[in-house]
């Protein structure tokens, strides 16, 4: 499987988590036998995106970005979630990273204090660690982002996810990256319109990939790019069988209208 070190802010994204993760280690060594000792989440998370009545949506909290800046930056963690699941998210997806996404572990821990839809942790994971975090904040999934870390590491990540029970959203943004979902053997895979080295968006990324990434049983998730039901209904023609929504729900004025009016926009694939 080919790879080379991620650029541009990509590669500033995967630093600063590095540290990060050092600093949290030091202060909670014993995170890793507390996650040990957690009773398995038994992947709920993906199957909570297979079938329903209405397309499968994954909602995200998240106050800020390096692309937008400021989004909803006094934003109640808790408070956005709930409205979500009132408006029938299927599962919520929670931006942990600090430094440019304003999130924390602690919001992750709040929310799922507050539904009890499968939750995302959406970090740059590069730690085995930050997956023993991450069941212990009451994930039950987390991003795993095919260009960030080195093939080996990658899979080093998605057995730590496995063996705790979480089900892991592998992210691809390009060709090359199609073999990593093969190699591990990925049953949920997202598509991130916007390539995270360059910020830049590709609205045609998702119908350009699909058709590699389409093997039986693996749900495609659309990431990114997801503002009206139009979008929705482009991609899902595409192949997508479930969307991850952040900042157009973080804009909206009522969250739950807006995700309302997004899980009924169409039919969920068949």
């Amino acid at each position: 499987m080919s790879w080379r070190p991620p650029r541009g802010v990509l590669a500033e994204l995967v630093a600063s988590a590095r540290e990060d993760c050092r600093r949290r280690r030091r202060a909670r060594p014993g995170a890793s036998a507390e996650a040990a000792r957690l009773p398995s989440h038994a992947a709920r998370f993906h199957k909570a995106l297979l079938g329903g009545a209405t397309f499968p949506l994954i909602c995200e909290v998240k106050r800020s970005s390096p692309s937008a800046g400021a989004i909803a930056s006094g934003a109640d963690a808790p408070a956005r979630a709930r409205a979500y699941v009132r408006g029938g998210a299927r599962c919520v997806s929670v931006l942990t990273e600090a430094r440019r996404f304003g999130g924390s572990l602690e919001d992750l821990a709040q929310v799922r204090a507050a539904v009890e839809v499968p939750l995302l942790r959406k970090d740059f994971v590069v730690d085995p660690y930050m997956v023993e975090e991450a069941a212990l904040a009451g994930a039950d999934a987390v991003l795993l982002i095919a260009g960030a870390v080195e093939p080996s590491l990658l899979l080093e990540l998605a057995a730590s996810a496995r063996a705790l029970g979480l089900d892991v959203l592998l992210e691809v943004v390009s060709e090359e990256e199609v073999e990593a979902a093969a190699a591990l053997e990925a049953t949920l895979v997202g598509v991130n319109a916007r390539d995270l080295e360059t910020l830049e968006v590709d609205t045609q990324r998702f119908a350009r990939l699909a058709p590699a990434l389409r093997v039986p049983g693996r749900t495609l998730v659309a990431e990114s790019g997801v503002v009206t039901r139009g979008d929705l209904a482009t991609l899902a023609r595409a192949g997508a069988t479930a969307a991850l929504v952040g900042e157009a729900l973080m804009r909206a004025e009522d969250p739950e209208a807006a995700v309302r009016s997004l899980t009924e926009a169409l039919c969920p694939p068949a």
